[in-house]
């Protein structure tokens, strides 16, 4: 009996030494040791040597000067790393890709109205009376998606509702045993009541970059002219990855940003378009890389990296660069 617990306590150290200690060692060790960058985070530091980023994760970026990388279900939130889980039946799907391709899609070729998609797209919003109405009557989970988005947006209809008590009894007569209704529960109602208000003054009331004119009606335009000669856009710049962090798009994704980021560090520099244009495809071509080596996949871009060297590169373009 005695030997047979001796054995199975020598048996026990010996798994916690390999396991726990001896393992765990050796990998840290080898990490250290051959790895340290990668071991330590893949950290990317900034100009005063301070990591700002890591290049495993996204991260967003806010200016016209600066590459975006794909959209996030997870808002780039390391610690919330998920997909939507949406499924291509599901609406908000649909929403949330047309929402990304409204501000950033172009004309084919020449414009047919000499104007670009966008200002069409305000355009024609302001010639229907009823799109606000009938875009929260035709999808009413993007309205209560609205008012669920922050705690403003529920006290905004919460107020809303208690001077507009005919919908609060109007929804209770629908729903007669579901109790008192939640805000997101009135987002219909609220968007009709006000939709001239709504239409008229769109991106104030609806204080949200990703809520602007072009995003969200762009759908609706876009089944009046399904015959409009729209470009490609790179799929990875209006789909979010399976983790909701991915650090890279394609080459593809990057050059088709290239006329926006181009045009808006010419202006921000004051030096030659052409130039500046010049200098951030050749950044571009120069951070390139493909999976294995370029064995498998597309060359990718790592939107930190990118954006990092682009403003150092930009600062020296500058025409008053070393005054």
């Amino acid at each position: 009996m005695l030997a047979h617990l001796r054995a199975n306590l020598m048996l026990l150290v010996l798994s916690l030494l390999l396991c726990c200690v001896a393992y765990p060692l050796a990998l840290w060790t080898v990490g250290q040791s051959v790895f340290p960058k990668q071991a330590q985070g893949s950290l990317v530091e900034g100009p005063s040597g301070v990591p700002i980023g890591s290049r495993l994760i996204a991260q967003p970026f806010s200016g016209d000067e600066y590459f975006q990388p794909r959209p996030s279900a997870a808002s780039y939130n390391g610690a919330a790393s998920a997909a939507s889980n949406w499924g291509a039946a599901n609406y908000l799907l649909r929403d949330r890709v047309a929402r990304t391709l409204g501000p950033i899609v172009r004309y084919r070729g020449t414009s047919p109205t000499g104007c670009t998609v966008q200002e069409d797209i305000a355009r024609w919003v302001a010639t229907q009376p009823d799109i606000v109405a009938r875009w929260a009557t035709e999808h009413p989970g993007v309205a209560q998606a609205w008012v669920n988005a922050d705690d403003t947006h529920k006290e905004a209809v919460t107020t809303w509702s208690q001077t507009h008590p005919e919908a609060v009894d109007g929804w209770k007569k629908e729903n007669p045993d579901s109790g008192e209704p939640k805000p997101a529960d009135l987002a219909v109602a609220f968007f009709t009541s006000s939709a001239a208000a709504f239409q008229e003054a769109w991106p104030r009331l609806i204080d949200d970059a990703t809520w602007s004119v072009p995003a969200v009606f762009f759908d609706l335009w876009l089944q009046t002219h399904p015959t409009a000669p729209l470009e490609e856009v790179p799929a990875d710049l209006v789909t979010a990855s399976g983790s909701g962090l991915d650090p890279h798009f394609t080459l593809k994704g990057a050059l088709y940003q290239l006329d926006r980021v181009a045009g808006a560090w010419a202006a921000k520099t004051g030096a030659a378009p052409w130039e500046v244009r010049q200098a951030i495809e050749a950044l571009l071509r120069e951070k390139q890389e493909a999976p294995l080596g370029g064995i498998a996949g597309v060359p990718m871009v790592n939107v930190l990296e990118v954006n990092l060297e682009l403003r150092a590169r930009m600062e020296r373009l500058s025409p008053s660069h070393g005054r």
